[in-house]
């Protein structure tokens, strides 16, 4: 389990490793062995790469030091050059030079237009200059180096290229930068704390970091800067105290397998729970059907959705659903329409209310009392409120004193600040803590959606998604995670669990619907429903 760390915690791992038999060289050794692993996979199709290692002061030096010598080992036909900040009396530098390599100092080279012809020349740049432990703004030395490099690459990825006239389809040959960029812990210019980017920062393509992810690389605007990120742990037992006690994780692939439902043969309809889903109004009449496509699609067995009664007929085409009809005002809820889902919230296993069901007046009367019949009857099975049911929400005060246990949130930006009274930028810019907080003083698992979506349970521990893909700023993709989540509820996940997967699987699903379409911008809701197979099969 992969855990999300502090510059602070980071170092106070580094130390208890050290005295529990993992010293510092060592690490560097293995942090190093896995920046040269990344660089090879990048560059896996070139006779003879140029490589350009940017080295600076500190520990993330000599980390870009040993990457160097690595590469310098597996690949003897690879031209490798280091530029150190200021001179190492490193070991490892000292092996470079013995070894001939390229290895020159920003002292010497006053004007920069070395540091330019290096970056330039490349096939691969490793960012190895500024580490963790970087303070904002940079020092002006230091923002005049990296104003360099990135005129340097600039320079290299503006060359006129060749082109061609005969179509080349981009799935089968995906272009490639003329020059990619690897960062070593983090990308020059970020602090890996609070997510703040130096105007002069480094892009990369991609980020290795170590030990645990870093908070400010799964926080805006520096995530921009990330590029795709590896995490290497450099076999740093996980038992370590220092380690354990750090709460937030980013989800990965292994903890969503080991929480995927068990499925098996000898099972019925039955063995895999009901789903309610309660939404839907004459202008937002797809949105509970998304619910309940992507409900089924994650292995739930029986999906029932209850609308107004007009919008079921031009819905038919949703052939596996059941279908409540229940009473309207206009194409909304009626008010008291609540009282036709007595029987069939009986029988459900979770209920999700609030997909397109509108803001009307009559729609509010009908959730908080439906909300109010949970609260004071036996049923006891987890609840799933999104989209306008969180807007109406927002509408009452204390409205938090109204939720059953077993409650999940799902708002995005918006919503979150009508639920907070606070405004979106105000949302953004502290999207960790208010998560953290609002989930435990509300007590519900919440799930707040974007890039590096946050899934707070009532403890106020966070685990945080690595996904942060355009393919999901589109109408209908929420709809979709609400019915993932409510088809992992009814298959027997608790809230948390079901959250943290369902909202995985949603990403996942999203990387493999722009793969399949051709891009992200053309992804829509209904492609994430079809890609839910995939994702499973890739986890499973």
């Amino acid at each position: 389990m992969l855990k999300i760390l502090t510059a602070e915690q980071t170092l106070a791992v580094e130390k208890s490793a050290d005295q529990q038999g993992h010293p510092l060289n060592e690490l560097m050794t293995r942090a190093g062995r896995a920046v040269a692993d990344r660089a090879k996979h990048l560059i896996y199709d070139l006779a003879d790469p140029k490589i350009t290692l940017l080295i600076g002061t500190g520990n993330n030096g000599g980390d870009g030091m040993v990457a160097g010598l690595f590469l310098a080992q597996d690949l003897p036909s690879a031209n490798i050059r280091f530029y150190q900040l200021k001179p190492r009396q490193d070991q490892f530098s000292q092996i470079a030079r013995q070894a001939e390599l390229m290895v020159v100092n920003a002292e010497d080279d006053h004007d920069k237009r070395l540091l330019r012809n290096m970056v330039a020349s490349a096939d691969l740049l490793i960012d190895a200059l500024f580490g963790i432990g970087v303070r904002l703004p940079l020092r002006e030395e230091a923002a005049r180096v990296l104003r360099a490099v990135n005129q340097a690459i600039h320079e290299r990825r503006s060359e006129t290229q060749t082109l061609s006239i005969v179509s080349v389809d981009p799935l089968l040959h995906p272009p490639r930068p003329r020059l990619q960029v690897l960062a070593v812990d983090c990308p020059s210019g970020v602090d890996v704390d609070s997510g703040a980017l130096d105007k002069n920062t480094v892009y990369a393509d991609e980020t290795v970091t170590f030990i645990g992810a870093k908070v400010g690389l799964l926080t805006f605007p520096a995530a921009q800067a990330v590029g795709h990120l590896s995490v290497a742990p450099l076999n740093i037992p996980p038992t370590l105290p220092e380690l354990e006690a750090v709460p937030d994780i980013l989800m990965t692939a292994e903890v969503v397998r080991d929480d995927l439902p068990l499925r098996g043969s000898n099972s019925h309809k039955g063995t895999f729970g009901h789903v309610l889903i309660i939404g839907g109004s004459r202008s937002y009449r797809g949105a509970p059907i998304l619910s309940g496509r992507a409900a089924y699609r994650v292995g739930a067995g029986l999906v029932e959705l209850a609308l107004p009664e007009p919008l079921i007929a031009p819905s038919a085409h949703f052939l596996e659903a059941i279908w409540l009809p229940l009473g309207d005002d206009q194409g909304a809820f009626a008010a008291h329409a609540w009282q036709n889902c007595a029987a069939s919230l009986a029988r459900a296993n979770c209920l999700l209310v609030g997909p397109g069901m509108g803001q009307s007046e009559s729609a509010g009367h009908f959730l908080f009392s439906l909300l109010q019949h949970i609260c004071t009857s036996d049923w006891n099975h987890p609840l799933i409120l999104d989209a306008d049911a969180l807007n109406l929400l927002a509408a009452r005060d204390s409205w938090w004193t109204l939720l059953p246990s077993s409650t999940i949130l799902t708002p995005h930006p918006g919503e979150m600040a009508r639920l907070c009274r606070l405004t979106v930028t105000e949302v953004q810019a502290d999207r960790w803590n208010i998560a953290r907080q609002k989930a435990s003083d509300w007590g519900v698992t919440l799930i707040l959606k974007g890039a590096h979506t946050i899934i707070a349970d009532a403890s106020g521990k966070l685990a945080v998604l690595p996904f942060k893909t355009d393919a999901l700023a589109k109408a209908g993709s929420g709809d979709v995670l609400a019915g993932i989540i409510a088809g992992l509820l009814a298959q027997g996940l608790d809230p948390v669990r079901a959250a943290r997967s369902g909202a995985y699987l949603h990403g996942l699903a999203a990387q493999s619907a722009s793969v399949s379409t051709g891009d992200s911008a053309s992804v829509v809701a209904s492609d994430l429903i079809e890609a839910l197979g995939r994702a499973l099969a890739r986890l499973r």
